[in-house]
């Protein structure tokens, strides 16, 4: 295994023959893996030091929760060091404070990239920024002890991480907006029952699982997988006729790739 990046509760590191596999650890469990913009940053940098090899992300994190959300200390008026209080936030001309945010949604986007697959392995609570980095994943194995929530609205906020369009994509828009305005617990048997989990084991089976689902996303030819996600990404936008004619323009190309035509 290579490590990569070990900075900020992150870890990083490579593993798989020839370098497959990325396995990205939230690793500050003594504060339930609380993030703050150091996280975000250390986070984008993963996405960035990530070489051309891997096909697979996974997201998991040290200790009892995935993670507790928001470092809540960034909603005081002294807030975290390095990262600038909600108030001096409030102060920012709004074209800065455009850019702030949008550095730290950075954080959450690369991990739907066509050139790999994302998989969180999700444990105990997974709340706000917690949920939404979990929803920035393609795909979700959780624990029987899982406990979702949307906690921004109840702090004034609203949920700005990249979080709300995969939320709506995997709930429907009533249910996402229920979650969200409630800011209730979504626990396992929900989760699986409506989409959020792809998978639900015990607690203890809850890194296995994950590297067998990492096994298995790895077999199939990545060219292959690549284009796959590229379609499906992109049907919800599509009419039925377009997303027929993506079809045909992704088949031919992967027929002439397996054919050697064009080389």
């Amino acid at each position: 295994m290579t490590e990569l990046l070990n900075r900020d509760g992150v870890r990083v590191a490579l593993s798989g023959d020839g370098d497959t596999v990325a396995t990205v650890t939230l690793d500050n469990p003594a504060k339930r893996n609380a993030q703050t913009g150091a996280t975000w940053s250390a986070l984008a940098e993963a996405g960035r030091l990530l070489p051309g090899s891997v096909r697979v992300a996974v997201l998991r994190a040290e200790g009892k929760s995935f993670s507790a959300g928001l470092d809540l200390r960034v909603i005081t008026p002294e807030g975290v060091p390095g990262m600038p209080s909600f108030h001096e936030l409030a102060q920012l001309p709004e074209a800065e404070l455009d850019t702030a945010i949008a550095g730290y949604q950075e954080a959450f986007t690369w991990w739907r990239r066509n050139d790999l697959v994302s998989v969180a392995a999700v444990q105990g609570h997974a709340i706000g920024a917690g949920f939404q980095l979990a929803l920035a994943c393609d795909l979700r194995v959780v624990a029987d002890d899982v406990q979702f929530a949307m906690r921004e609205p109840s702090l004034g906020l609203v949920p700005d991480l990249a979080g709300t369009s995969p939320l709506v994509e995997l709930l429907g828009y009533a249910r996402a907006l229920e979650v969200c305005a409630t800011g209730r617990f979504v626990r396992a048997e929900e989760a699986e029952r409506t989409g959020l989990a792809n998978l639900v084991v015990p607690r203890e089976e809850l890194d296995a699982a994950t590297a067998d689902l990492a096994a298995a996303l790895l077999a199939a030819p990545r060219d292959a997988v690549v284009e796959t996600k590229a379609l499906l990404r992109g049907a919800a936008g599509r009419s039925y006729d377009e997303q027929r004619a993506a079809e045909r323009a992704a088949q031919g190309r992967r027929l002439r790739d397996l054919a050697g035509v064009g080389e």
